[in-house]
C-alpha cells in the first residue's frame, strides 16, 4: 500500500471516529454475506456504526484519542463498532447479537471505554451496568420523591381538615335545622395553609 493511500485511509478512520470516546472491536469473520446485511441493517436502525479497519491502521488514526488503547493488543481482523445511546447500550445490542441464531461468530474482542481498554469480558460486563436512562430515571426518583412524599403528606393534612370542618357543618345544619351554606359563609373566611 502506497504512502499516499495510507494516510487517505487514516484520514478516513479520523473523521468516522472523531468525537467517539467508547467503542467495541467485534469480530465479523465467519459471518456470511446475507447475516452481515442484516446485522447492518440493523445496527444502522439504532444509530450505531460498524466499520471493519485494518489494526494497523486504526492503532495510527486513533493515537492521542480516548479510543487509543483499544487497538493495543488487537490481532487480525476487527470490526469498530459506536454509537447507540451509550456504551451500556451497544454492549447490550452486541451481546444480544452474540447470542442470535447464526450470529454466533460475532464476538466482542475488547474495546475502549472513556480512555481505558476493554478486554474480551469487558463488552458482557459494561452490558449488565445500568443504562444512563436508567441512571437518570433513579436520580430523579431519588431527587423527586421527598418533594412528593412533603406535598401527600400536606395535602393528606389539608384532606383531613376538609372533612372536619365539612363534618361540623353537617352537625350543625343537624341541629338546628338550617341549610350549612349559612353557616359555611364565616368558615370559608378562614384559609388553611
Amino acid at each position: 500500500m502506497s504512502k499516499a493511500v495510507k494516510e487517505m485511509l487514516i484520514k478516513d478512520i479520523q473523521t468516522k471516529l472523531r468525537g467517539v470516546n467508547d467503542a467495541l472491536l467485534v469480530n465479523v469473520v465467519g459471518l456470511n454475506s446475507e447475516n452481515t446485511a442484516k446485522l447492518r441493517t440493523d445496527l444502522r436502525k439504532k444509530n450505531i456504526h460498524l466499520s471493519v479497519i485494518k489494526n494497523s491502521l486504526a492503532r495510527l488514526a486513533t493515537k492521542g484519542t480516548p479510543l487509543e488503547n483499544a487497538f493495543d493488543k488487537t490481532e487480525g481482523s476487527l470490526a469498530v463498532i459506536w454509537g447507540g445511546g451509550d456504551i451500556v447500550d451497544l454492549a447490550k445490542e452486541v451481546v444480544r447479537i452474540a447470542e442470535t441464531k447464526g450470529f454466533e461468530k460475532f464476538t466482542a474482542e475488547g474495546g475502549a471505554v472513556d480512555g481505558e481498554a476493554l478486554g474480551k469480558a469487558g463488552a458482557k460486563t459494561v452490558s449488565s451496568w445500568p443504562s444512563r436512562a436508567e441512571i437518570l430515571s433513579k436520580i430523579s426518583g431519588q431527587i423527586l420523591g421527598p418533594g412528593a412524599q412533603l406535598a401527600a403528606q400536606l395535602v393528606g393534612i389539608g384532606g383531613t381538615l376538609a372533612g372536619q370542618i365539612k363534618q361540623k357543618l353537617e352537625d350543625l345544619e343537624k341541629a338546628e335545622g338550617e341549610p350549612a351554606a349559612e353557616e359555611a359563609t364565616p368558615v370559608a373566611e378562614y384559609r388553611v395553609f
